[in-house]
């Protein structure tokens, strides 16, 4: 397999010229996709369709193959331009990331589905083994919406204190508070969703404390 023209591409930036791993990583995202689904399907069967997705999303998502590329030494292999050997490409999470699905692509293509199926498996190795419990996959706000839900509170309410920076490039600072209650906490992020999601994970925080220092008492 390391020998195949197609590995060679999988490896292979646009940068370099035309015979990339775009074409390659387009079919591997596919693949991927099919088999952690099967993997999850069969190995959780009570499990249900919201449970699988969260699991899935985590196992496939760009930084565990980025992680996974690491691993594996992936960087070092790769053929890149000079423009993004100088700017580190051989480091970013969306290229290792790609790299590992263009692999899985190659894979298909030269050894065919049950081969692949065992790549992949390889390669995930003790993800497959230690599987990340759904709950703890939710998102702060769905913890905290579920969390006030359970106890017959109204939901939270996000505002934007401030946004700074240009347009294309700006920084949220956003406000968690809570209907009826002093408690509030605010946080910054890249992007409005992700500062809602760091003050919903902040308000869960405060949540803690204060129902921990109430046993307390």
């Amino acid at each position: 397999m390391r020998a195949s023209p197609l590995c060679l591409q999988a490896l292979t930036h646009r940068s370099v010229g035309g015979t990339n791993y775009e074409r390659l990583e387009f079919l591997g995202d596919a693949l991927l996709g099919l088999i952690v689904a099967e993997w999850l399907y069969t190995t959780l069967p009570k499990a249900s369709e919201g449970e699988l997705s969260r699991v899935r999303a985590s196992l496939v998502k760009r930084e565990t193959l980025a992680e996974i590329a690491r691993e594996r030494a992936l960087g070092d292999q790769l053929y890149l331009g000079q423009g993004e050997l100088k700017s580190g490409g051989f480091r970013r999470d969306s290229i290792l990331a790609d790299v590992v699905e263009a692999l899985i692509g190659a894979h298909y293509l030269v050894l065919g589905f049950s081969a692949t199926q065992d790549f992949v498996r390889m390669l995930f190795g003790a993800r497959f083994e230690r599987l990340p419990s759904a709950e703890s996959l939710k998102d702060p706000k769905t913890r905290l919406q579920e969390r006030l839900q359970s106890s017959g509170l109204p939901l939270p309410v996000y505002v934007i204190v401030e946004a700074t920076g240009e347009p294309h490039q700006q920084t949220f600072r956003v406000r968690c508070s809570l209907s009826g209650d002093k408690l509030a906490a605010e946080a910054v992020g890249g992007s409005r969703r992700k500062a809602e999601q760091a003050s919903a994970e902040a308000m869960l925080s405060l949540l803690n404390e204060r129902e921990g220092s109430k046993r307390v008492r």
